[in-house]
Formats: structure tokens, sequence, C-alpha cells
């Protein structure tokens, strides 16, 4: 039986057109659910607004939020989904690093890096890119920001070394540094 003290999960992604108040009547039935947002990320692509949301909150709170979010999302025209998780449990043998790569715009640079780390059992915590034009000569260019958790056995200078070869092949320019807390 659930501890009516602890608190449950629930991951909520929404997207639909992008318009101001959103994020407030969103986060404004979760608080009125009795939830509080965790974790989130929101962003707009091309026309459309796309969240996910870790939110938490007693058990009886976070079923009334499974509830509530079918008719909002129909009142904001937005798809949601929702899925009920666990907190992530901390392996203290995963080093924290960020990666980050810029290029001409070529299509499959995400797939190239996530096959290289996926290869290697290193795990994507998360991951950011964008799309903008060089200066001066308005080259379309490509930027990826990734967060990955490195296997505290594996030789990072090997790895370091193997990544920046890995990159240097495919025209690529990328950093590999710690994350400092």
């Amino acid at each position: 039986m659930t501890n009516p003290k602890q608190n449950s999960y629930l991951v909520i992604s929404a997207m639909g057109a992008d318009r101001p108040g959103i994020v407030d009547e969103l986060s404004g039935q979760i608080l009125e659910c009795g939830c509080n947002i965790e974790d989130s990320r929101m962003s707009v692509l091309g026309r459309e607004f796309a969240l996910i949301l870790l939110v938490s909150g007693r058990w009886d709170a976070i079923a009334k939020l499974e509830t509530a979010l079918e008719p909002l999302g129909k009142r904001l025209d937005l798809t949601v989904n929702h899925r009920r998780t666990d907190t992530r449990e901390q392996t203290g043998n995963m080093l924290p690093y960020a990666v980050d790569v810029s290029a001409m715009d070529q299509p499959g640079i995400v797939h190239h890096i996530s096959k290289f780390l996926s290869q290697r059992n290193i795990n994507i915590e998360d991951m950011s890119t964008a799309r903008y034009a060089a200066a001066h000569t308005g080259t379309p260019m490509f930027a990826v920001h990734i967060t990955i958790g490195i296997p505290s056995s594996m030789q990072i200078s090997a790895l370091r070394d193997d990544f920046l070869d890995f990159c240097d092949r495919l025209n690529i320019d990328a950093v590999m540094e710690p994350i400092k807390n």
C-alpha cells in the first residue's frame, strides 16, 4: 500500500499550437490539484509549443491531476499524455559530462553522435539542439548540447580522444568536459 505522506510522480507531455497563456493554465491546474512541478522542459518548435514536466504530489493529488488533464487538454487544444513514474535512483558510478557540438548543418548529426555514445553504454541524460545562421556568411549551422553519464570504470582520456577523432571524421567541432557543480 502506498504511504499517503510519500510523494507520487507523474510525467506529463503536451503539444499544441503556440500561444500565450499555456504555461499559466497548465501550471495553475497542477497547483490547484495540490501538485508541484519538479522538473520541466518547454520550447517553441516551429509554430508548436511542446513541454514535458515531472510533477510530484500525494497519490490522491496525482490522481486528481490525471483526471483533470484530458479536459484541460481539450480546452487548451493540446495533445496531452501522462505516465506515472518513480524518482530516479542516483547511481554513484556515473560521471556527469557535457558535450557541445557545432557544425555546418547536415542530416544525421544527432544520430551519429547518439550511436557513438550508445555503443559505449553512455546514457544521454539531456539534449538540446538548435539551427542557426553563421555570423558574416549566413551558412546554416547546427549546435547540440548533451549531458551524459559516463561509467566511472571508463577511461575518460581514451573516450575523449575517440570522440574527438570521430567528430573530426564527420567534420564537426566538439568539446567534452566534466560538469562542475
